[in-house]
């Protein structure tokens, strides 16, 4: 989407515009301490993530019908529910402690806590690793309204643990890790490689390529040599992510990580039908493509790169446990089960659970694109949810 696409879009209120407007001005600060020039990585990192200003830092509502998107959490209790099956089998198999980063509205936390209570299992302690102070608010409101008994396991990190043991668990943080973006021109491995970054022109930021350096360039390389690019292809490269899994190759010493994102492979990840990437912006609801427009309010993601996750992993330390889609996932671990729970001829309840599990299953919704991985660490189990779809092997 360009820039007169987005015209289309809603306009936020005054104060809103007023926020944006900063932040965009500390962005063009940074572009010209930089002598003209960032990577997208940064751009968006700011975008999403300086502090008041951002769109995870600021106090704009994300999820839910009254933000830009829903998550799997906020459509239905049902599916941290079914999670707690895997989440009773790690914490059995190494601590009873969950840390869960990137908690949203704390919807996740909330019900995982309630059904882990119900089946007598609750963790000792719930840690959240969220940098937003306006998320974090929002989470302890949420907890406090749905499950005020528990609030006192919870706690809020404000770094990575030196050590830890139990579950891992990360829903849809991943894609929202900054990404850099490449372009590939030339039909050879050795052909030119670019960074494409933002630069400020003509009172507009913009898009500007400059030659790609160091672990960039040799990651892209090695995607060229590996894959049939099109003589001209733009798509992500997701180093944070990666850095973000290695990480916890040092820091867990037993359980797991559940990892539940959007994504693929990496020989899918890079199809040469895919010469756009996969970066996507949410606002309002709507989808589109411009990372530019008002930068702090709307959500900049880009799909996961499984493939990268799982050998940075792997290179940590990590065990691969398993890789499935979303869909096999929570079916082998009783998301029916649990949605039985509410009779059918209770329609007025029944009948949204029912809409809102379709949804998480369905190949044209969730089921598919989703993906759930689990790496692990002194784990010799065999983790619940990957018995009858798991794709470890295309990866």
């Amino acid at each position: 989407m360009n820039q007169a696409d987005s015209r289309r879009l809603p306009w936020p209120d005054a104060d809103a515009q007023r926020a944006s407007a900063a932040l965009s001005s500390r962005i063009r600060d940074e572009i010209s301490a930089a002598g003209g020039w960032i990577g997208f990585d940064r751009f968006m990192e700011m975008a999403l993530y300086t502090p008041g200003l951002g769109y995870y830092s600021g106090g704009a509502r994300k999820f839910g019908a009254a933000g830009d998107f829903v998550t799997a959490p906020e459509l239905t209790p049902i599916f941290a529910q079914t999670l707690a099956a895997p989440a009773r089998q790690i914490m059995a198999a190494s601590a009873p402690r969950i840390v869960e980063a990137g908690a949203g509205s704390g919807r996740l936390a909330a019900d995982l806590l309630l059904e882990l209570e119900r089946l007598g299992t609750l963790p000792d302690s719930y840690h959240i690793l969220d940098l937003s102070g306006e998320l974090r608010a929002r989470q302890r409101e949420t907890l406090a309204e749905r499950a005020p008994h528990l609030l006192g396991r919870v706690d809020w990190l404000d770094r990575l643990p030196e050590h830890f043991e139990g579950l891992v668990l990360a829903n849809e943080l991943l894609d929202a890790l900054p990404a850099h973006l490449v372009r590939w021109r030339g039909e050879e491995a050795s052909g030119t490689i670019f960074e494409r970054g933002v630069a400020w022109r003509e009172e507009a930021f913009a898009w500007e390529d400059r030659p790609a350096r160091g672990r960039l360039l040799e990651r892209a390389r090695r995607i060229a040599a590996e894959y049939p690019l099109p003589a001209d292809y733009v798509s992500e490269i997701g180093l944070a992510a990666a850095e973000w899994t290695a990480a916890w190759g040092g820091i867990l010493t037993r359980g797991a990580l559940l990892l539940i994102d959007y994504g693929f492979p990496r020989h899918e990840f890079y199809h040469p039908q895919r010469s756009g990437g996969t970066l996507m912006c949410h606002y309002r609801h709507r989808a589109h493509g411009n990372p530019f427009f008002l930068p702090g309010l709307q959500d900049i993601t880009a799909h996961v790169d499984f493939t990268a996750i799982v050998e940075s992993g792997y290179d940590a330390g990590l065990d691969l446990l398993g890789y499935a889609p979303q869909a096999a996932f929570l079916l082998d671990n009783g998301v029916t089960d649990i949605l039985a729970r509410t009779p059918c001829e209770d329609a007025a309840r029944y009948l949204p659970q029912a809409r809102a599990v379709q949804k998480l299953l369905s190949p044209a919704e969730m089921g598919e694109l989703f993906k759930v991985m689990a790496l692990g660490k002194d784990f010799s189990a065999t983790l619940a949810g990957f018995s009858t779809a798991d794709r470890s092997a295309s990866l």
